[in-house]
């Protein structure tokens, strides 16, 4: 049985939000309450590496990080984007795209490092708010594509 996380194709609620999905690759709006507008652009198959994947492959999958920060910068306005693929804990192709702002609770560290601020209330709400309109700005930037 494949115990893979990210093999699973519809995440639960709780886990956060499927906002796309194409014939190789999907995106999923993490739900983090610290990080409003966090995505995941996942590989539809169990593909441990970029090397795995032909150039073709990869240019698809690139294209499609790039939509969604663009749609990320263009939602949630925020002071950074970080781009991330590392797969240590889940070896299946997915990249982090988060967008980063001066008072998020890590910040100028990585999402995975210790907190070292809070966020005000006020500013997880408004993001949060914003957050709601990524799912029609990362259709938007895929089709856009096309």
């Amino acid at each position: 049985m494949n115990t893979c996380p990210l093999c699973k194709v519809v995440p639960s609620s709780e886990e956060g939000e499927l906002i796309w999905r194409g014939d190789d690759c999907r995106v999923f709006l993490v739900n983090d309450a610290d990080l409003p507008g966090f995505c995941r652009v996942i590989w539809n198959h169990h593909v441990a590496e970029m090397t795995d994947l032909s150039y073709g492959e990869r240019e698809h999958l690139m294209t499609l990080v790039f939509a969604v920060e663009e749609a990320i910068r263009h939602v949630m306005k925020p002071d950074k984007v970080n781009l991330a693929a590392l797969g240590n804990m889940v070896p299946h192709i997915h990249w982090h795209v988060i967008p980063r702002y001066r008072d998020d609770a890590f910040f100028p560290g990585s999402v995975w490092s210790q907190r070292i601020q809070e966020t005000s209330a006020s500013a997880i709400e408004a993001r949060q708010l914003l957050a709601k309109n990524l799912s029609a700005a990362v259709k938007s930037a895929i089709t856009a594509l096309r």
